[in-house]
């Protein structure tokens, strides 16, 4: 997820967004293609781990994008633990994490006017075939500023369907009475 914070300046920043991409890009083909065992994936983690304090963010940021992404981590590692194997879903949920702490770190020291100047520069050879760059870049701007915003309403929902309710069923703000609930009186 994107941070709404601004720029982390630090070593990361200026490196031009090209390489960064690149970067990231070879990382991910390098965790996808190659075959790995649960060691390789702590030493990949542990390298992206690295890198946030050498790009001049603190660890916590690391840390924080952990904890937003706990629930798609939690499910991808449980089902594969279930499913496969306890370590194809450590190498799997490693891989997914280490992918998606490098796309935040990314994120952290790119800014995002430079990020799509470089997609749109990249996906120009494709309006031949009738891709529009610019729409394409709109498009992943408005996702990516659209994921914290929808994360945020998620957490605000999960924390109103905490509340207690009251013994109609009514939400605990005067929100109107749940009718498929049966009326909860004394001794029922």
């Amino acid at each position: 997820m994107i941070p709404s914070r601004p720029l982390v300046p630090g070593l990361l920043s200026r490196v031009p967004v090209g390489p960064k991409l690149a970067g990231l890009a070879l990382a991910a083909l390098a965790m996808t293609l190659f075959p790995h065992g649960p060691v390789s994936i702590a030493v990949c983690l542990a390298a992206v781990f690295a890198l946030y304090p050498i790009g001049g963010v603190p660890l916590s940021a690391a840390l924080i994008e952990l904890w937003r992404l706990r629930a798609v981590l939690l499910v991808l590692a449980i089902a594969l633990a279930v499913f496969v194997s306890p370590v194809a879903a450590w190498m799997s949920t490693g891989r997914v994490a280490a992918l998606l702490l490098l796309a935040a770190l990314l994120t952290l020291t790119t800014r995002m006017s430079d990020l799509l100047e470089v997609l749109q520069r990249l996906l120009r050879p494709l309006r031949r075939v009738g891709v529009d760059p610019e729409a394409v870049s709109m498009a992943v701007s408005l996702t990516l500023t659209m994921v914290p915003v929808v994360a945020g309403f998620a957490q605000r929902c999960a924390r109103c369907g905490a509340r207690p309710r009251c013994a109609t069923g009514c939400a605990w703000r005067g929100a109107p009475a749940r009718h498929d609930a049966p009326p909860r009186g004394p001794g029922r």
